[in-house]
């Protein structure tokens, strides 16, 4: 492949609340048995991008738990691999990743030892699916310094958490608002970049004289009239989950039939760290509509709309509804719970009701149960 991966995963989202406490975003469950750095991965290895990096800082024991084989995604090769970065003090440096800029450069060696011409950037928290090549071949058809993955989001989502983009007729970008106040274009950046890689060595090492930290701020904005940087426009599903709506959202949206087509039974296929547990067991009186549940859960009760994800155990006459469970929770008898995301490795109370009543609640018992 002419192409190195590099995906950005060190960062912590305060939107996402309770829910990044004991994790990194790019470690968060999605669809019942997936975590949110499992897409941009198979997408590498699909892509035949046998490289590739992730750079790990904030709360990162489970993710770097999660990457420990990398066998799952098929990196696990002579050539190549599944190289994780964590940041580490040395002589000339005593600093932990100070931006997505920053953390590159702490990691300059790595891509002064590849020998690929290309590097393909992402983030670790988006679900999607994508050829890169494709983005690679577009790139260098428009002689492109840098390429911008982007999408247009619908006139009722809001672009505002985003990069947002104004390009001219033949896709150059003119405008680049990082996370503007008020959207003044529909059309964000996916946090997807291609760059021929000694010219991100140059950039990265141009920004760490400036003692310039951010990748989008402080190359994509700064020299957006200096170099060529192109938009390339993508229709799939794409959706990125750094907020607790965003990311109760996207779950849900494995709920619809055509989500799950697409990213279930339509080649190629998403991978993830496989657990050896028995299928989901529904006891007599369990009743499930339209919802997901994962290996190792036994269900006795309702279950409506809902994700539950691995061994989650619903105890009798429960009713879950439009909620999302994570891995390793214990539901008592008698418990309600609508418009809600229960954290991972809680006990809930038998009797208990909680109920999102102003958007989605996020649900945390103080009653975790430690593995002897």
């Amino acid at each position: 492949m002419r192409a190195v991966g590099i995906i950005l995963a060190g960062g912590n989202s305060n939107k996402m609340r309770e829910l990044t406490h004991k994790r990194a975003v790019a470690a968060m469950p999605i669809a019942g048995s997936y975590r949110a750095i499992d897409f941009a991965l198979s997408n590498m290895s699909n892509s035949h991008i046998q490289k590739v990096a992730v750079l790990t800082q904030y709360n990162a024991r489970s993710l770097n738990e999660h990457l420990n084989s990398s066998k799952w995604w098929d990196f696990g090769r002579k050539q190549g691999g599944l190289y994780v970065f964590t940041p580490t003090i040395t002589a000339e440096n005593g600093y932990w990743y100070r931006g997505t800029a920053d953390a590159i450069y702490q990691n300059l060696d790595f891509l002064k030892r590849c020998h690929e011409p290309y590097v393909i950037i992402t983030s670790g928290d988006a679900v999607y699916k994508m050829d890169y090549n494709k983005v690679l071949e577009y790139h260098i058809a428009k002689k492109a310094d840098i390429t911008v993955v982007c999408k247009e989001l619908g006139p009722n989502e809001d672009a505002s958490r985003f990069g947002t983009i104004k390009m001219n007729d033949s896709m150059r970008i003119e405008e680049f608002e990082e996370k503007p106040m008020v959207a003044q274009s529909q059309i964000v950046s996916t946090g997807i970049y291609v760059i021929r890689r000694r010219q991100l060595i140059d950039l990265i090492e141009r920004c760490a004289e400036d003692d310039r930290h951010d990748f989008v701020t402080d190359i994509l904005i700064r020299y957006k009239n200096l170099k060529k940087i192109y938009g390339y426009k993508i229709k799939d599903y794409w959706s990125n989950i750094s907020t607790v709506d965003a990311y109760y959202q996207t779950n849900m949206d494995f709920l619809k039939p055509e989500v799950r087509e697409y990213f279930f039974r339509t080649q190629p296929s998403i991978y993830s760290k496989v657990s050896d547990l028995p299928p989901a067991k529904y006891n007599p009186g369990a009743m499930v509509k339209n919802s997901l549940v994962a290996s190792g859960s036994i269900i006795n009760g309702t279950v409506e709309n809902s994700i539950l994800f691995k061994k989650t155990f619903v105890g009798n006459n429960c009713v879950i509804k439009n909620s999302i469970i994570l891995n390793d929770v214990y539901l008592g008898d008698n418990v309600y719970i609508e418009n809600c995301i229960v954290e991972s490795r809680d006990t809930i109370r038998a009797n208990t009701r909680y109920v999102g009543e102003n958007g989605v609640r996020v649900v945390v018992e103080k009653n975790e149960r430690y593995a002897l």
